[in-house]
């Protein structure tokens, strides 16, 4: 793991932004497709902005979030739609983007479905990953109702993820794939966040589930 430190916020997502250019071009110089993994929220609109604005030959990626929440596109709490709104568009209008949801009432009536829809995408190229405050990335969080099967050493591809606090049921990316990016980006923000950091580095995954993703990672951070 390396950390990258940052005067303030809109210089990171500028810089992030150019890394995951950088990354993605050098993927398309030795493959036909690759792989573009990003988290939802609004922290990453930034960087999905200028990401877009980048003049790469979007027809070979692929775009998938790291996870969604278990609601369709037109839902207020949509990933995919955030996603599609900001980074597919502009010069990234032909990124082929790769969903999680399906129209079905519990995800696991469909899952083995999606996966098979994402066949081909593996391993993810480039990951873009956030981390909150207790220590979750993507929908791995603490204590969850899912986080055991989505950090097994034989975990599937997508694994659902359900907890009291949480509005919707959550699909997200397992530990395994995410880890096994070929180059992974944390994005975090604010003097909690290095210090749950730092915090997670003690732990275990099942404690602390950034911890399954950081070897080899570079941490983009900023005060504010």
């Amino acid at each position: 793991m390396k950390i990258i430190e940052y005067p303030d916020a809109g210089l990171m997502m500028l810089d992030v932004a150019n890394v995951l250019a950088s990354d993605l071009a050098e993927a398309l110089h030795s493959k036909d497709r690759v792989t573009l993994a990003v988290p939802g929220g609004t922290t990453p609109g930034p960087v999905f902005d200028a990401l877009s604005a980048v003049d790469l030959p979007w027809d070979r990626v692929n775009v998938m979030l790291t996870d969604e929440r278990w609601v369709p596109e037109d839902h207020e709490r949509s990933n995919t739609a955030l996603v599609k709104a900001r980074l597919i568009t502009n010069h990234a209008t032909g990124a082929k983007f790769l969903p999680f949801y399906a129209s079905a009432e519990e995800p696991e009536d469909v899952l083995a479905d999606v996966e098979t829809a994402l066949a081909g995408a593996f391993p993810v190229d480039v990951a873009l990953l956030g981390m909150g405050a207790d220590m979750h990335t993507a929908s791995l969080f603490p204590d969850s109702d899912g986080l055991a099967a989505a950090l097994a050493d034989d975990a599937p591809i997508l694994v659902p993820v359900r907890q009291a606090e949480l509005p919707d049921i959550r699909v997200t990316l397992s530990a395994r794939i995410l880890d096994s990016a070929m180059r992974k980006h944390i994005l975090i923000k604010g003097d909690d966040k290095k210090a749950a950091l730092k915090t997670a580095q003690g732990l275990p995954a099942v404690k602390a589930p950034i911890k399954a993703v950081l070897d080899g990672a570079d941490v983009h951070w900023s005060k504010s």
